[in-house]
């Protein structure tokens, strides 16, 4: 298949890079010294799961230079979805799938009017990586490592059977689903919480859940994340937030979410697409959710980059 990733980091590269391995058609679309670093070295992949290093290595920074493609993987931050599926458009045929991985819930609507609703899937990603230096994936987390997909509003279709079976030949988790939005929620109500005290606390999943106080806060905000979908309509069961926790307990201690790896570089944070979202649509449906209203206004000064006096 031929495949762009549009958002080279720790997802789109990780994944993108094993694809590539594989033998795929790869084009990574990236930026300044990430870019440069890949024309000169390759993409290189460390990883719990195996190192990987693609080299030559398809990367660009002008979409138009690549054509259409069967798949896009769409992998940038939240807060640059409508400036980068405007950029995707040179990429997009009458077959095309782009696939979110972003980590909201509202991505897909937003990349609807630029790219049309025959184009747009619904995605999730679960995968602990960042990009380590220019060119170098760091992945931390052996066996959590997938993604899953869907068609929107819901279903499965030949395209994205055929992008199923190259994942599977490259050797990562991934699954096909009917109910992608869903599989959305179920991821949101996990990482949005998750990113949010973890940047509260700056620190891992090992300090955040082995302490008491942090774990009990933790659990809240969770239980307000699944609170909140079951009030949008999604029947998540009784001993969700339990299962969640068990989730989070099987992680390794140094596991990081992407926004802390943010807050630690100094660059924007997605939290009021997160915690600030929980916040805002819970009020609308008369629920409270004041753990992640709290942490959306601790770090309200953290969205832009580091504060400035």
């Amino acid at each position: 298949m031929k495949i762009a990733v549009m958002g080279s980091g720790g997802v789109g590269g990780y994944f993108g890079g094993r694809l590539a391995a594989a033998g795929e058609e790869v084009h990574f679309i990236a930026r300044r010294a990430h870019l440069q670093a890949m024309r000169e070295n390759g993409l290189q992949i460390y990883s719990p799961s195996g190192d990987v290093l693609v080299n030559p290595v398809n990367a660009t920074d002008d979409p138009a230079s690549i054509g259409p493609v069967d798949v896009v993987l769409f992998a940038p931050k939240l807060y640059d979805v409508e400036s980068t599926a405007a950029l995707c458009k040179p990429l997009v045929g009458p077959e095309t799938a782009v696939i979110s991985l972003l980590n909201g819930l509202d991505s897909e609507d937003r990349m609807t009017p630029i790219l049309g609703v025959d184009h747009v899937c619904g995605g999730v990603a679960q995968i602990g990586s960042s990009i380590e230096a220019p060119g170098v994936i760091r992945h931390v987390s052996a066996g959590f490592a997938s993604i899953q997909f869907g068609e929107l509003p819901s279903g499965t279709s030949p395209r994205l059977e055929r992008f199923l079976a190259a994942c599977e030949a490259a050797g990562f988790d991934a699954f096909l689903r009917d109910d992608i939005r869903y599989a959305i929620w179920q991821k949101f109500i996990f990482l949005a919480p998750f990113a949010g005290i973890c940047c509260l606390v700056r620190s891992p999943a090992g300090v955040v859940r082995d302490n008491p106080a942090t774990r009990d806060l933790l659990r809240e905000a969770i239980q307000e994340a699944a609170s909140l979908a079951r009030a949008e309509g999604h029947a998540f069961p009784d001993d969700h937030v339990d299962n969640v926790m068990k989730m989070i307990d099987g992680q390794t201690g140094v596991q990081k979410p992407s926004m802390l790896f943010d807050l630690e570089k100094g660059n924007r944070i997605e939290v009021e697409a997160l915690n600030g979202l929980i916040a805002r649509m819970s009020a609308a449906k008369g629920l409270d959710a004041p753990v992640n209203r709290v942490i959306a206004a601790a770090l309200a000064p953290y969205v832009e980059g580091p504060p400035t006096t």
